[in-house]
């Protein structure tokens, strides 16, 4: 088994830095108008909420049970299981966690290791639980990381998990299929959609601006693409279209930089977006597709009906009023309700074959 401790006095210094860096984001929000859009205020309170849950052992004892469940579901990774006896605020025991650390500068020369599904599984592996579950392991780096052979990750340290809720998550899928697929314009409505970029700019500028970054990296290797450009000019694009920064997706971020960094220790010539694809068409697939359109068509449907049928068996409660125009006449109120009833189950009757 593993025990992992808190030391005497970390809270105080933890809550000294968090101080610090308060006052520092007070300062660049003052002195530095161009960093306002960064939101430093809003990312130095995203980082101390995630320290807060961290410094209780009981609550990275949850999470780790949690995600243990989550990785279950799929072969990309596992996670020790929690011995709850020996759980405590200043104490978490878990089962010992196999393979070879993966800060062993050894590891890729292993009898039996295979870096490049190694690779690939770091990736999948938080992309699964990023999309299909909305919980994640937001500190995935080779410190946290054990693998087996041939290909297996075991992964510790849960003091941070970071969550998506479903318009997160479809936000990050079809940004990916997106540039998977090479679809700028695509992008360029999602983020539009999502409310990341102005109404006021152009839809179709965005997508240009968008295409200018990613044809050059996609479909190349990882060796041959120059990660202080590519973020250079994202960054250049985020201050061009008053992009400000997303705290709810800060964690996201943090860790997709930190799984592309794993993978391409494993290996330097890593295709970020050919391992991502089939978790995120899957993804689209499942939620995206026609049966998925059709059930949340029906859903819709479903819902209205009800709403409907409340209403009318516990309608409003008369009220006086001063009527100063005429209203509108009864006929045509019922006309209305019972089109409005007649569109509805004829919409349910036209999707009934695409949810078989």
């Amino acid at each position: 088994m593993a025990v992992k401790v808190l030391r005497p006095g970390v809270e105080r210094r933890v809550a000294n830095g968090l101080d610090s860096m308060r006052l520092g984001a007070a300062l660049v929000w003052k002195l530095v108008p161009q960093a306002r859009r960064l939101e430093p205020q809003a990312f130095v309170e995203t980082i101390a909420n995630s320290l807060d849950l961290e410094l209780d052992m009981r609550l990275e004892a949850a999470a780790a049970s949690e995600m243990a469940e989550v990785m279950a579901k799929d072969s990309y990774m596992s996670a020790p299981a929690v011995i709850w006896d020996g759980v405590g605020k200043r104490v978490l025991t878990l089962e010992w966690a196999p393979g070879v650390p993966m800060t062993d500068p050894a590891l890729p020369d292993l009898p039996g290791i295979d870096k490049d599904q190694l690779a690939d599984n770091v990736v999948r592996a938080f992309l699964v639980q990023a999309l299909d579950h909305g919980a994640f392991h937001a500190d995935l780096h080779e410190g946290n990381l054990f693998a087996s052979a041939p290909a297996h990750l075991t992964a510790i340290d849960f003091g941070i998990v970071g969550r998506l809720g479903p318009a997160e998550r479809r936000y990050l899928a079809e940004i990916l299929w997106g540039f998977i697929s090479r679809d700028y314009d695509r992008i360029a409505r999602v983020h539009f959609e999502a409310g990341y970029v102005p109404a006021h700019h152009s839809v179709e500028t965005f997508a240009q601006a968008l295409r200018a970054v990613g044809e050059p990296v996609i479909g190349r290797a990882a060796s041959q693409v120059s990660m202080g450009r590519l973020l250079g000019q994202l960054f250049e694009i985020t201050a061009l279209f008053d992009m400000s920064l997303r705290p709810e997706l800060i964690l996201l971020q943090k860790t997709m930089v930190s799984v592309e960094g794993v993978a391409r220790r494993l290996n330097p010539d890593h295709d970020l977006w050919a391992a991502a694809k089939p978790v995120v068409e899957r993804w689209i697939k499942r939620e995206l597709g026609p049966q998925a359109q059709a059930k949340d068509a029906l859903n819709e449907v479903i819902s209205a009906a009800r709403a409907i049928s409340r209403l009318v068996q516990e309608p409003p409660r008369p009220t006086t009023v001063v009527i100063e125009k005429s209203g509108t006449p009864a006929w045509l109120v019922a006309s209305v309700t019972v089109a409005v009833i007649a569109a509805l189950t004829s919409l349910g009757l036209s999707l009934w074959p695409y949810l078989h």
